[in-house]
């Protein structure tokens, strides 16, 4: 209802300017005016130096932006590929800001230049073979350049050799959550199939299948750091992207395929908490928060925790209304932390098989309800009528 109030006023607002404008006009009936579409030289000036003013300030807000927001970037990466996925994205920036620099400046400064003048005469330029040949072979070596250099990135992290050892882990997309499904001992993932979803068994694993006997389901998500991790991404129901933006990693969830990604993580997560840039981040979050806290008591309401730095697996596709909420935490541990972690985690075959059975002792249970309260009814009654016989 308030923004639909907004929107009117907003509406009665812009008729009323408008209404002020046109009698503003009315009232400047009788003066001299130049009415004409045609740009004088003082029009041509204005506009000139304009050009100038906007390419000052396309300067000054993006040195200010550098200063003022450059310390919100991730920091250093907790991948292997994560220095060379950097260093493509630093040299394309690099190449951008230098072309953009001189383009630019070039573009306001014959803006201004040759703008209009009262009895001046566009030059005409007939086409020039050699100028076209050389605005067009550095675009082209340049960019070849930046493709061939991210083939080869884009190569070295996605490529895992069959012989490799690796960790198989799946994740597991669905409105709006995360599950994880670690491989077990055999390291080979059961079949799935969302036809097979129902009570525990969330991501529909076909329980009968011998490479499923050893799987583990999990809704925070461990590995340990040195050893790559093969994910295999499977979406529940429409499309999601698998982002961890610290590792540098991002990958598709797409309905009815499987899809995959591998990457080593480098540091712990008691590492990266260590690391200066997110110390200073978490500070400047917590202060942000105490703030905030400071406000919502007094407002009688519940204060904020403080803040601390955890990986996540965030969904980068606007799949819904919770899409902001869909994550699911990712801790990085030491190969031995993570070891005594997983070993105390329930296969999903045993999951169903303990759920079955509780849901069966509860059937036999259900049963057996009516025949025990007849009996207690029954000795109830028969209570009564002992007491009545006494009195008489």
């Amino acid at each position: 209802m308030t923004s639909l109030l907004v929107i009117i006023v907003l509406v009665l607002l812009s008729i009323a300017i408008w209404q002020m404008t046109k009698i503003f006009d009315l009232t400047q009936i009788g003066n001299k005016k130049n009415d004409s579409q045609i740009a004088t030289d003082n029009d041509n000036n204005v506009q000139g130096y304009l050009m100038f003013g906007f390419l000052a300030f396309l300067y000054i807000f993006m040195i200010y932006g550098m200063f003022k927001w450059g310390h919100l970037v991730l920091g250093k990466p907790a991948s292997e590929h994560g220095p060379d996925y950097d260093n493509l994205m630093y040299i394309s920036f690099a190449i951008i800001f230098f072309v953009q620099a001189i383009t630019q400046v070039l573009l306001h400064y014959f803006a201004f230049k040759y703008r209009g003048a009262k009895d001046k005469k566009a030059l005409y330029y007939a086409d020039n073979d050699k100028l076209e040949f050389i605005w067009t072979i550095i675009p082209v070596i340049v960019l070849a350049g930046l493709i061939l250099y991210g083939l080869y990135t884009w190569t070295n992290i996605m490529f895992v050799d069959e012989d490799e050892d690796v960790m198989v882990v799946e994740l597991y997309a669905k409105q709006f959550s995360w599950e994880a499904r670690y491989s077990g001992k055999d390291n080979v993932l059961g079949k799935a199939n969302v036809r097979l979803i129902e009570g525990v068994n969330t991501m529909g694993i076909d329980v009968n299948d011998p490479n499923a006997q050893d799987d583990i389901s999990v809704t925070e998500l461990h590995i340990p750091k040195g050893k790559k991790i093969l994910f295999k991404l499977r979406s529940q129901d429409i499309l999601h992207s698998a982002y961890m933006p610290h590792f540098r990693a991002q990958m598709n969830c797409v309905p009815g395929m499987v899809t995959e990604f591998a990457f080593r993580p480098t540091m712990t997560t008691d590492e990266m908490r260590q690391q200066p840039e997110i110390v200073e981040k978490v500070s400047n979050i917590n202060k942000i928060r105490a703030k905030k806290t400071a406000q919502l008591v007094a407002e009688g309401k519940t204060a904020l925790d403080p803040y601390t730095f955890d990986y996540l697996l965030l969904c980068n596709k606007i799949c819904g209304a919770s899409h902001y909420n869909m994550q699911m935490k990712i801790v990085v541990d030491t190969p031995q932390d993570f070891q005594t972690w997983l070993k105390d985690k329930k296969t999903i075959v045993n999951a169903v098989k303990e759920d079955q059975a509780a849901k069966k002792a509860e059937e036999k249970s259900a049963v057996a309800a009516p025949a025990q309260a007849k009996v207690v009814d029954s000795t109830v009654v028969a209570t009564a009528e002992d007491k009545l016989e006494e009195k008489k």
